[in-house]
């Protein structure tokens, strides 16, 4: 008994109970021994009766996947304990599947007495919660624990999207000609090698466009147009691709925010082949894509408005296959933008082309590709200058224009912004030289109120319109950050610890009345990620706007480290998930809108366990800003 006692002094967190209880604990203890590859657990399977400490030998621990591979192995020796995080986390089952090693000798524990000891010590219980926490922030290993839906639940074919990669698809060989070659040629070429699109390239250079069947009925036959002259006077741009280790979900959802119908494969390169929307589609015809592309088939605004009121059920089949939050953010996201421009070139066909060149852009979490199902218009207008007899003109047809695109998104189910930051309000359509000024005073005359109320513009992102007056903007935007920005990102970073992550000194959650509830409000909770990323972005000029991709590029220039990028991304986009799914509830199954609060009653303690250790790195995150950027000026 002496010798399992000064054993159970050195195994964490037995090694921090009373003295006399560990006394009692050793008398409960069961010596157990394995031969060498016995297979004592399996992963998710077998169901534990204790815990084990091990004593001699080792423990090889590890998940299978789908291919009966071992992922994620992990030795345990003498002095470990295995058992506890599954007994109180995962439903009694082992985690993982555990083979034992030569000489396997350990400590049994059964499980009533484990669970009496989490019950009568806090710490002691906490010690398995928090270790069980910090792995969730692990990808693979949340990949792992996550729940798999039934097969029934699946869109059998669809779901191979979320995994495959574009290098495992039949793709199309490029058929090309020179610009120079005769339109009947080209023509010709295409019915020879059975293609709806022939690729033109520069002789000895790039492809510089293509030529599908329609752009030969519209810009040829329709037009009775010589069918001599040079291909190259019929070009449709611009050329798109994509890397041929991609995924397929990426591919789709690039040809949807790009307008393209074929897409270019690239690889070492080299163009090795190329992508039909339409095929691919066709070839998923239960994924949610397809309902992408019927929103860009709606012909009317009642016909939209039904669409983006069945948005919660497709993300609600999204989550429930365990596709990630990044992903279904990118779907809505995209269903917003078919029908922004559906409804802006609806507007402009009633009134008639533009009188100047402009851009219509998106800003907040639809700029960033972030929106939920609670969710707003955030867009300004941008058009070009113009002369002094031709300014009044050309303003009083954006205002028009802005306002009836927004009323009609209102109609569609994407509400006016409650704050204002919308084109509809004359602030935000103006000319780019005004916009310019614009940024030049958030940036050169910052103050605590600026950056709390126009960081959203520094999320700014294309929709509609000339992208060469977007692209003078962002070069207009660039110049202004490589000033002196000390006192600009001192408010801006000061405006990302506004929030603090709702966790008691005691680890309990920190709440506020809603009705009959206590809730914490999840968005308030996300949104120092995007603020503090949004800062090193600026800091490093950083030009996307997602979260995500802020953060690989920060990664990638060595800003954040792999764990740091690991534990915010893992972070961001598990709180994310909670918040698609919590409204996806409320919408489908309690016929109530959607809200960002969550009563911490509703969670499991696995999310107990997993958010707490997420508002960890949260408030360390805001830490490491506080010294980084909030010195004092």
């Amino acid at each position: 008994m002496d010798n399992r006692l000064a054993f159970l002094q050195t195994v964490p967190p037995f090694s921090e109970l009373p003295t006399e209880v560990l006394a009692g604990v050793a008398d409960l203890l069961q010596e157990v021994e394995y031969a060498k590859e016995t297979l004592i657990y399996k992963q998710d399977v077998t169901k534990l009766r204790g815990v084990d400490l091990l004593v001699a030998g080792s423990y090889e621990t590890f998940f299978y996947d789908s291919e009966q591979h071992k992922r994620l192995a992990e030795e345990y020796r003498p002095g470990a304990c295995y058992g506890g995080m599954s007994i109180l986390l995962n439903k009694k089952r082992s985690i993982r599947t555990v083979v034992a090693r030569k000489g396997t000798r350990v400590y049994f524990l059964p499980r009533r007495d484990f669970r009496a000891l989490c019950l009568a010590y806090k710490d002691f219980f906490h010690y398995f919660t928090t270790r069980y926490g910090e792995r969730m922030l692990n990808e693979e290993y949340a990949h792992f624990i996550r729940p798999t839906a039934a097969p029934e639940e699946n869109f059998i074919a669809a779901d191979q999207i979320y995994s495959r990669k574009i290098e495992t698809l039949e793709t199309r060989d490029l058929v090309e000609c020179p610009g120079a070659t005769p339109i009947f040629e080209a023509a010709q070429r295409m019915a020879r090698g059975k293609v709806s699109c022939l690729f033109v390239r520069d002789p000895g250079g790039p492809i510089v466009g293509y030529v599908t069947d329609i752009v030969l009925r519209d810009a040829v036959v329709a037009k009775c147009l010589d069918a001599k002259r040079p291909v190259a006077d019929i070009l449709a741009m611009p050329i798109v691709s994509i890397a041929s280790d991609a995924f397929v979900h990426e591919a789709i959802l690039l040809m949807f925010q790009t307008k393209t119908r074929y897409l270019l494969i690239e690889k070492g390169g080299e163009f090795v082949g190329f992508l039909s929307r339409n095929k691919l589609l066709s070839d998923l015809a239960q994924s949610p894509f397809m309902f992408i592309q019927a929103v860009k088939l709606a012909q009317s605004p009642r016909e939209l408005r039904l669409r983006w009121r069945k948005v919660p059920e497709i993300v609600n089949q999204l989550l429930s296959r365990g596709v990630k939050a990044e992903l279904v953010n990118q779907v809505i996201t995209t269903v917003a933008d078919t029908i922004a421009l559906k409804v802006i070139e609806g507007v402009l066909a009633e009134m008639g082309p533009a009188p100047a060149k402009f851009v219509f852009m998106v800003l907040g979490s639809e700029g960033r590709q972030e929106q939920t199902l609670l969710t707003d218009q955030d867009n300004a207008i941008v058009y070009e200058d113009k002369a002094n007899e031709q300014r009044e003109l050309v303003r009083e047809y954006f205002l028009r224009f802005a306002s009836t695109v927004s009323d009609r998104l209102d109609q569609t189910g994407l509400s006016l912004c409650t704050g204002g930051f919308i084109a509809q309000n004359p602030r935000w359509t103006h000319s780019l030289s005004h916009w310019k000024r614009n940024y030049h005073e958030w940036i050169d005359d910052s103050n605590p109120e600026t950056a709390m109320q126009f960081s959203t513009f520094f999320d700014c992102r294309f929709l509609y319109g000339e992208p060469e007056i977007m692209d003078e903007l962002r070069a207009f935007i660039r110049t202004e950050l490589d000033r002196p920005l000390d006192r600009f990102l001192h408010y801006m970073a000061t405006n990302a610890l506004q929030y603090e992550p709702p966790l008691t000194f005691f680890r309990n959650f920190r709440t506020f009345a809603q009705g009959d509830q206590q809730v914490f409000d999840l968005k308030k909770t996300m949104t120092p990620i995007v603020d503090l990323v949004r800062v090193y972005a600026l800091r490093h000029q950083v030009f996307q706007t997602n979260t995500g991709a802020r953060l690989a590029q920060l990664r990638a220039r060595g800003v954040f480290t792999e764990k740091e990028y690991q534990e915010l991304l893992q972070a961001y986009y598990y709180l994310m998930g909670m918040r698609l799914k919590k409204q996806a509830r409320q919408l489908i199954d309690d016929l109530m809108p959607a809200t960002n609060y969550l009563d911490p009653k509703e969670l499991t303690q696995v999310e107990r366990v997993t958010l707490k250790e997420i508002f960890k790195v949260i408030a360390d995150f805001q830490v490491k800003i506080k010294v980084s950027f909030t010195k004092a000026l």
